[in-house]
């Protein structure tokens, strides 16, 4: 009886071993880390000064700038992670706080990244009437419902620890984020996560795009190199997201 407990207790419990990617992702983080920080710092000023003309593009992307910020002083927490081979030795609290900013980031800059396509299609095909209702309160209302809704949802997801299991100290590992097998909730709910986080923001910037490649390309006072432009810049667009997305989900599951 006592063998078929044990049997058991395996079944139910992954024992994750050191990973060989481990200086690599550390490597990633420090870069990430040194490069983010600069360069949001650097472009501050002048989208601030854009954000004082009111100009909607503005606004959004110092809505992206603040979320990268809170995301990018994580860091640090992360980088320590991999330095001591995915062991956790900070306060467990600090890893559930660390993944709080890191998916808060995530669906924030992705779905600000769907309002300024979507933002840029109305204003290619509906140019005089969008532009009527394309203001200053346009952007930042909502710049700070994607706010509201992604942190309330992450703070709830934070208070409820159970459901996402983040920190695993079973058997003194002390990971972060590692635990498997996943629970059938914690799958679901994983589930649910590409589908909102991933497939329908997809379905948004594909559409927002088509049509913007499909206005310019019918419309006759466009020069031929503009059309090129945008024909060449939209699918760069539509793949950087797509680099964005593997690039945020991989970082923590990719161990």
């Amino acid at each position: 009886m006592d063998s078929a407990a044990n049997s058991s207790s395996n079944i139910s419990c992954v024992d994750i071993g050191p990973s060989p990617i481990s200086d690599l992702l550390m490597s990633v983080y420090i870069l990430a880390f040194i490069f983010g920080l600069l360069f949001n710092l650097l472009t501050l000023c002048p989208v601030w000064h854009q954000v004082k003309q009111d100009n909607v593009l503005g606004i959004f992307l110092l809505s992206l700038s603040i979320s990268d910020l809170f995301y990018i002083i994580t860091l640090p927490l992360w980088i320590n992670y991999y330095l001591k081979d995915h062991n956790w030795t900070l306060p467990p609290a600090t890893c559930s706080v660390a993944g709080f900013f890191y998916y808060s980031n995530m669906y924030i800059s992705i779905y600000l990244l769907c309002c300024i396509s979507v933002d840029r299609s109305l204003l290619v095909c509906y140019p005089l009437h969008f532009k009527i209702h394309r203001t200053s309160r346009y952007a930042w209302v909502q710049s700070a419902v994607i706010y509201i809704l992604v942190v309330v949802l992450h703070i709830v997801i934070l208070i409820n620890d159970n459901l996402k299991d983040a920190h695993d100290d079973e058997n003194n590992r002390d990971r972060c984020y590692e635990t498997y097998p996943m629970t059938y909730y914690v799958a679901i709910f994983n589930m649910a996560r590409v589908a909102i986080g991933f497939l329908l923001p997809l379905g948004v910037l594909t559409v927002s795009y088509w049509k913007i490649l499909a206005t310019v390309d019918k419309s006759p006072g466009l020069n031929p190199q503009v059309k090129s432009l945008v024909a060449f810049w939209c699918p760069h667009w539509y793949i950087l997201f797509l680099v964005l997305h593997i690039k945020q989900d991989s970082g923590l599951w990719l161990h």
